[in-house]
């Protein structure tokens, strides 16, 4: 078994693993890595379509799906995912498009066929290729995500995607109950940090919503539009929390999929409760009503960089009154970093300071060092270890830990490295 590395190797981002298994070659991932504001996005390394025998995407974010239909320009290939992520990927590839017009070397033609060469599978379904085989397995990750289990007679691949071992309020736990393994390929993005435990980020946010509240402010949530959104949501009705909440932009279109696969969520009934009791945004007109009395506003993009974010933020940023709760991650370049480095956003041109109380929570749909640990400890087998997704530091930390705790040989590779097994 050879695997050669596309993209995701010390960064995160263009996640991209092709996998050569007795003879079969299975694309893992093909993403979009975007670069700083005006600076070009970045792609895996390229690989032929004719020479792929299944392009398996794990989930929908785009630095994991975004550059599957540039295979599709001058060729096609059988693409593999479950409903949910199909569905969640042309969402999200397409608003990219329309973001980014004329940006991208392919266009929305490339994506009708990518989908009209796609398949759905279901968790544990296992598909055949001449000797070899793989199957996806629940992440707790996103709505739809899995991970991979590549294998054939001789040899065992698991490769996480983004992986969250516990789930969420959203999602059930990931299924890690794979066997023995020759190989994983697994994120690393927060294999240096211990997350504060979700119980505590929860109560810490509504204490927050509640201060607002107090002083007749209204709490801006710039949150991510897929599983983040609604995990807000499903939060503030847990707490039977008073006031209104909001959604605007396009977590109300990523809404609308996640009621079409009830059987992907933890628990559809506390989904559907806490969107139902929420106030979906459609125009501009409500969007200024929303304004007019206290209450708590969900809309993308969670990292403030366009979306409806922009005009929440030129209306709320400098009262004093109100709150803005950051609970996606803040990559760098973007302006939510920038307002929590600097507690300045761009307005009308202008660097301007922001007068409302800005606070972070964490919220993460990943894995975190204790949890990765905990799963690589658990693992059957005397595994090769690949820590990718995850920056230079953390990808090459994190290899010569694991091989400090467990033995196993462990190592942070670089793109266009091809590793044996």
């Amino acid at each position: 078994m050879n695997v050669k590395i596309l993209g995701a190797a010390r960064e995160v981002g263009r996640s991209g693993f092709l996998v050569n298994c007795d003879g079969a070659n299975f694309l893992l991932d093909y993403g979009v890595m975007f670069g700083r504001r005006g600076t070009p996005p970045q792609y895996p390394e390229h690989v032929k379509p004719k020479e792929i025998d299944g392009i398996i995407i794990t989930h929908a974010h785009l630095d994991h799906s975004g550059y599957v239909p540039s295979l599709f320009v001058s060729g096609h290939c059988r693409v593999y995912a479950t409903p949910p992520t199909l569905e969640l990927s042309r969402l999200l590839i397409e608003d990219m498009l329309k973001i980014e017009k004329n940006y991208h070397p392919f266009d929305i033609p490339e994506v009708y066929n990518m989908l009209r060469n796609s398949k759905e599978i279901g968790f544990r379904e296992k598909v055949q290729k001449g000797n070899s085989s793989f199957e996806l397995r629940s992440s707790g990750h996103v709505l739809g995500g899995g991970t991979v289990l590549v294998e054939s007679d001789k040899k065992r691949l698991f490769y996480t995607g983004d992986i969250n071992p516990k789930g969420s309020r959203m999602l059930p736990e990931a299924d890690l109950d794979i066997g023995e393994i020759d190989l994983l390929i697994t994120e690393s993005t927060y294999s240096q940090t211990e997350q504060k435990p979700r119980k505590q980020s929860e109560e810490d946010l509504i204490d927050f919503a509640n201060e607002i509240m107090d002083r007749k402010g209204i709490l801006f949530v710039p949150a991510f539009s897929v599983e983040r959104s609604q995990e807000i949501a499903c939060v503030f009705r847990n707490a039977k929390f008073k006031h209104k909440i909001i959604m605007d932009g396009m977590a109300l279109k990523v809404n609308e999929i996640m009621f079409q696969f009830p059987e992907y969520l933890r628990d559809p009934k506390i989904f559907a409760d806490a969107i139902n009791h929420s106030v979906a945004i459609r125009n501009d007109r409500d969007r200024k009503n929303a304004l007019t009395e206290p209450c708590v506003i969900i809309s993308p993009a969670g990292m403030l960089v366009g979306g409806n974010a922009v005009f929440y933020l030129q209306h709320l940023a400098f009262d004093s009154k109100n709150g803005i709760a950051l609970v996606s991650y803040q990559g760098d370049g973007t302006p939510g970093k920038k307002l929590l480095e600097t507690g300045k956003v761009s307005s009308r041109g202008h660097d301007m300071k922001v007068t409302a109380e800005v606070r972070q929570f964490e919220f993460s749909g990943h894995a975190d060092r204790n949890d990765l640990f905990e799963m690589i400890k658990n693992l059957k087998g005397n595994p090769k270890v690949l820590t990718v997704h995850g920056d230079n530091e953390s990808c090459i930390k994190f290899a010569e830990e694991i091989h400090e705790r467990f033995g196993l040989e462990a190592y942070a590779p670089q793109v266009n490295e091809t590793i044996s097994v």
